[in-house]
């Protein structure tokens, strides 16, 4: 984080953390191949940068839980798998 401002956004941080968590069960590069690849095909799919980015898997459960501070201490292994493309 690169301001003091950012690292007192708690649910910025959570944000992170969940990404951090993603990253580490997926053992970090298939996390970026995936990531990549989700946003590509929600590229072609939408037609659209921010609807593409928005409806990449790995952001839906962060943006989803970045406000619930304890949502690490339940989340389950590969929670981001349930997380599917939305039409918005």
């Amino acid at each position: 984080m690169q301001n003091k401002h950012q690292k007192a956004n708690k649910a910025l941080v959570n944000h992170e953390r969940i990404h951090l968590r993603q990253q580490l069960e997926l053992l970090i590069i298939p996390f970026y191949l995936l990531y990549i690849l989700n946003y590509l095909v929600n590229l072609i799919r939408f037609r659209n940068h921010y609807l593409a980015y928005f409806n990449i898997r790995f952001e839906r459960e962060a943006y989803a839980n970045e406000n619930d501070l304890g949502y690490l201490s339940r989340r389950k292994l590969f929670s981001w798998f349930r997380y599917h493309s939305q039409m918005t």
